[in-house]
C-alpha cells in the first residue's frame, strides 16, 4: 500500500512538520494539528480494537472539532463515515439507520432515537472523551485507501428513502489534488467551515484546509441564524477562503459591513451547491475587489465538484448567465442525448462525468445505482440528470432534466417531499414544485388537496402542515408557500400534472 499520497497520512504530516499549528478555530479555542493526530489515533485506536469488521461509522454532531477528530479516526481504522448533522430530524435519522448497514454510532450530541435492540455500539460523548486521551495509535495497514470507501454522504431520494453516496479514498484524492492546484490556494490558510458535515459543500473546506496545513473556522447555524452575531463575528474570524453556496453570501451581501475593507483578508470566494447568478458575481466584485470568485459545478455522486471558472470582469461583461468551468484535467464531461450518444457542440443534452472522482455507486442500493452509474471506455461514468451545453470546453448549466432542485445549495427530490407530504394527517393529496427567480430556485411551493379540518383560516392549516411536517424533512425541504385545491391536474397518463404546475408558479415574462 503506498501511502505517501494517503490522504490521513498527508493530514498528519502537518503533525510532524507544523505540530503548534492550528487547524481548527472557534473563537478564541483553537486545536493543534498535534491534537487532532493524537485524539485521531487514540480513537481510531479504540475502533480498530472494538470494530474489526470494516463496516461504515454513523458520526453524528454538529461543527465540533471532533466531528474532525471522528472522520480521521475512522478512516485510520478502515472504517467509512457517515456524517450526520445534529439539526437532522429524528424521522430521517431513522430513515439513514434503516438503510445503513453500520458498526456503530459516535455521538458528539444527544443521539434522538431510542437505544437500538441489536448489538450496534452507540458511543456518547463522556466516553469519547475519555477515550481521545488514551494516547494509542491504530496500525497504519488499516488505513482506508485506494477504492475502499472513505465517506458516505446521504441524499435525497424520489421515494422518500435518502441514498447513501459513497466516496471512496482516491475519489477524494482526485477532488482534493485539483482543489490544491487549480485554486491559487497557499499554504496555512483560514477557511470558512459552514456548510453542515453532512452537506458534500463541507468537503471544499475540510480537505483542502487540511491538506494544506490550514485552519477551519466553523460558523454555526445558531450564529448564521442570528443576524446581529453573524456581522459582528464574520470579520473577527480572518478568513482567508470563503467556501459557501451563492445564497448564503446572499445573506451576508445584506449588511454593507460585509465588504473588503473590513474583511481585508479574504482572497478566495469559492461557490458551489447551487448556481452562482450575475447580479450576486456582480456584488462580490464590487464590494472584493481583490478577491477571486470562482464558480464551480458537481454532484455529490462525483465528489463535491469537477468543473472551475473564475469571474473576471470579461465573464461579467460577455455572460448574463454564468458559466460553470471547465472540466478537471483527469475528467470528462460529456453532453448526451437520452440514447446515450454524444451531442455536438453548443447542444442541450445531459451531463454525463467520466473520471476517477465518480462515485461507485450508492450504499446497499445496487438498483438505483445501476439507474445512472455505468462504465463509459474503461471509466466510471454518471449520468448527472442536468442539462447542459458545451461551448469551447465551457459548460454551461441549462437546469435539470427531471424534478430534483437546488434549494439554498441543498439538492432536493421533489417526490421526496412530496411523499412526506403526503403522510401529514391534513393532507390528502400534494406535489411541490419549484418558483423560480433569475434562474435560481427561489422557494418551494406545495399544491395541497386538503383533509377535512377545524381551522378557520388557510394560513392557520399552513402552520400546522408544517409543524408536522418538519418531524420527518429537513427545515429546507419544507415548502414556504401553500396553495390549496380541490383537485390535483392530471397528465394524459394520469400522473400528476408537475410540469403544468411548475408553469402556472412560473409564468413566462
Amino acid at each position: 500500500m503506498e501511502l505517501q499520497n494517503n490522504i490521513v497520512k498527508r493530514i498528519d504530516g502537518w503533525a510532524i512538520s507544523n505540530p503548534e499549528h492550528s487547524c481548527f478555530r472557534s473563537g478564541d479555542v483553537s486545536h493543534t494539528y498535534l491534537e487532532l493526530k493524537e485524539k485521531s489515533d487514540s480513537l481510531a485506536a479504540y475502533l480498530e480494537k472494538n470494530h474489526v469488521n470494516k463496516l461504515p461509522v454513523i458520526v453524528y454532531g454538529g461543527l465540533e472539532f471532533e466531528m474532525i477528530v471522528t472522520f480521521l479516526a475512522c478512516a485510520k481504522s478502515g472504517h467509512a463515515y457517515i456524517p450526520i448533522d445534529s439539526h437532522t430530524p429524528a424521522d430521517r435519522v431513522g430513515l439513514i439507520t434503516e438503510v445503513a448497514n453500520f458498526t456503530a454510532i459516535i455521538a458528539w450530541e444527544d443521539w434522538p432515537l431510542s437505544k437500538r435492540d441489536d448489538e450496534v455500539e452507540l458511543v456518547t460523548s463522556p466516553s469519547l472523551v475519555k477515550i481521545l486521551d488514551r494516547k494509542e495509535a491504530p496500525s497504519e495497514l488499516n488505513y482506508v485507501t485506494a477504492d475502499e470507501t472513505f465517506y458516505i454522504i446521504f441524499t435525497s431520494g424520489t421515494t422518500g428513502i435518502p441514498k447513501g453516496v459513497q466516496i471512496s479514498h482516491d475519489n477524494l484524492v482526485s477532488y482534493t489534488n485539483w482543489m490544491l492546484s487549480d485554486f491559487g490556494l497557499e499554504t496555512g490558510q483560514t477557511f470558512l467551515s459552514q456548510a453542515p458535515y453532512s452537506f458534500d459543500l463541507s468537503v471544499m473546506d475540510v480537505y483542502p484546509a487540511l491538506l494544506s496545513g490550514g485552519q477551519l473556522a466553523p460558523l454555526t447555524k445558531e450564529m448564521i441564524n442570528n443576524f446581529k452575531t453573524l456581522f459582528s463575528v464574520l470579520p473577527e474570524m480572518t478568513l482567508n477562503i470563503w467556501v459557501s453556496t451563492p445564497s448564503f453570501v446572499d445573506i451576508c451581501l445584506m449588511d454593507p459591513r460585509f465588504n473588503g475593507e473590513e474583511m481585508t483578508s479574504l482572497s478566495h470566494f469559492l461557490f458551489c451547491g447551487e448556481e452562482l447568478t450575475h447580479g450576486t458575481a456582480m456584488k462580490l466584485r464590487e464590494r472584493f475587489p481583490q478577491a477571486k470568485i470562482f464558480n464551480t459545478y458537481g454532484p455529490t455522486e462525483a465528489t463535491v465538484a469537477v468543473t472551475e471558472i473564475e469571474i473576471t470582469e470579461d465573464v461579467l461583461k460577455n455572460f448574463q448567465r454564468l458559466p460553470i468551468g471547465r472540466v478537471k484535467s483527469d475528467t470528462a464531461i460529456y453532453i448526451m442525448d437520452e440514447d446515450g450518444q454524444i451531442l455536438p457542440e453548443g447542444t442541450v443534452g445531459e451531463i454525463v462525468i467520466v473520471g476517477p472522482s465518480v462515485s461507485k455507486g450508492y450504499f446497499n442500493n445496487q438498483e438505483k445505482t445501476d439507474e445512472v452509474f455505468y462504465n463509459f471506455e474503461g471509466q466510471q461514468a454518471y449520468h448527472t440528470g442536468d442539462a447542459g451545453l458545451l461551448k469551447e470546453g465551457v459548460l454551461f448549466y441549462q437546469g435539470r432534466m427531471d424534478f430534483q432542485v437546488k434549494l439554498h445549495g441543498y439538492r432536493i427530490e421533489l417526490e421526496d417531499i412530496d411523499h412526506h407530504l403526503a403522510e401529514v394527517s391534513y393532507v390528502k393529496a400534494a406535489t411541490v414544485v419549484p418558483k423560480y427567480h433569475d434562474h435560481k430556485v427561489q422557494q418551494l411551493v406545495a399544491f395541497i388537496v386538503p383533509n377535512n379540518h377545524h381551522f378557520d383560516k388557510e394560513y392557520q392549516l399552513s402552520k400546522a402542515i408544517k409543524e408536522e411536517l418538519k418531524m420527518s424533512i429537513m427545515d429546507y425541504m419544507i415548502p414556504q408557500k401553500y396553495i390549496y385545491v380541490e383537485s390535483l391536474p392530471l397528465t394524459q397518463n394520469g400522473k400528476v400534472d408537475r410540469k403544468g404546475l411548475i408553469n402556472e408558479v412560473n409564468p413566462p415574462c
